[in-house]
């Protein structure tokens, strides 16, 4: 007689923590692919970041050199130049194409670096309660009633001009809406009877705000980051318009800028205008669809992005 074929081993912990997240993530790209504007925001967002990675091999890196234009200063679009050059007779498709990378690595930092502060501040706050949770809400509340726009140019005006300068400027003044948001999500998370029996068998502080009160709000921090990167992408572009970016980099609100002190708003070059509005509006106008998408596959009570 032949033996019988040998039962295959249980899976461990680590096998079945990984099987458990793959089909979350089937689950959650299923529901995703039900909303058809997100859909829409991702493929504009494919299209950017594969021109952003590209952007090297497709317009070369001394696109931004002013030594040696190809063209003519402020020509129209053309066959050689399909919208046209700027003031120093650079090429603005192959500069709007190079501006994508700092516009969106700006936003993704900034938006990152937001939404983690929030979420430390949110989450100890709802942990710990008391002084020191009324102090933190009190700062929290200060940043919200000031501007933040006010609060990043004053940042960036006192600080050196730099990428990083204006991702601090812009992470350090745009968290209180997530802090807000993951304290609330937290005071939720910790009455329930579950973190009762966490504490009850020895489970500390961070044990508690690691393993249980971080898995339950990262859905919400994942969907306020998405957000966040299109006001970070319009704000990054809104100190850039104002002089306060970095000189040495071509973003699309450098590109506005120098449209701005080159005139092209009196003489009417709407070429050095146009794409590099569009683009920002674009990108953020992705973001968006893809935050919202993103929320109501999280959460879908709120039935929106269909």
């Amino acid at each position: 007689m032949t033996a019988p074929p040998a039962s295959p081993a249980p899976a461990g912990p680590r096998a079945l923590a990984w099987r458990r997240r793959r089909r979350a993530a089937a689950r959650f790209w299923r529901a995703y692919r039900g909303h058809r504007a997100g859909l829409a925001g991702l493929a504009v967002l494919a299209l950017l970041a594969l021109a952003a990675l590209t952007a090297p091999l497709t317009v070369g890196g001394d696109v931004a050199s002013v030594t040696g234009a190809p063209g003519r200063p402020l020509e129209g679009p053309s066959g050689r130049f399909p919208l046209g050059t700027d003031r120093f007779g650079r090429d603005l498709l192959g500069l709007l194409v190079w501006g994508t990378r700092v516009s969106l690595l700006v936003g993704l930092l900034a938006a990152v670096l937001s939404v983690a502060i929030g979420a430390v501040v949110g989450i100890t706050a709802g942990h710990f309660r008391g002084v020191y949770a009324t102090v933190l809400m009190r700062v929290t509340d200060w940043f919200l009633v000031m501007p933040t726009l006010v609060l990043a140019i004053v940042l960036a005006t006192v600080m050196s001009r730099s990428l990083g300068t204006v991702v601090l400027a812009i992470g350090i003044t745009s968290w209180p809406t997530t802090a807000r948001l993951v304290r609330a999500q937290t005071l939720a998370v910790e009455a329930r009877p579950y973190i009762e029996r966490a504490r009850a068998l020895g489970g500390g502080h961070g044990h508690v705000m690691l393993r249980h009160v971080l898995p339950n709000v990262m859905p919400l921090v994942l969907a306020q980051t998405t957000l966040m990167v299109s006001a970070s992408v319009l704000a990054e572009a809104t100190l850039a318009f104002l002089g306060l970016g970095d000189p040495a980099v071509v973003s699309w609100g450098g590109l506005l800028q120098d449209a701005r002190e080159a005139g092209a708003v009196s003489s009417g070059d709407w070429w050095y205008l146009v794409p590099p509005g569009v683009a920002i509006a674009a990108v953020a106008l992705a973001f968006t669809l893809c935050g919202r998408a993103v929320e109501s596959v999280l959460n879908p009570r709120l039935g929106v992005g269909r």
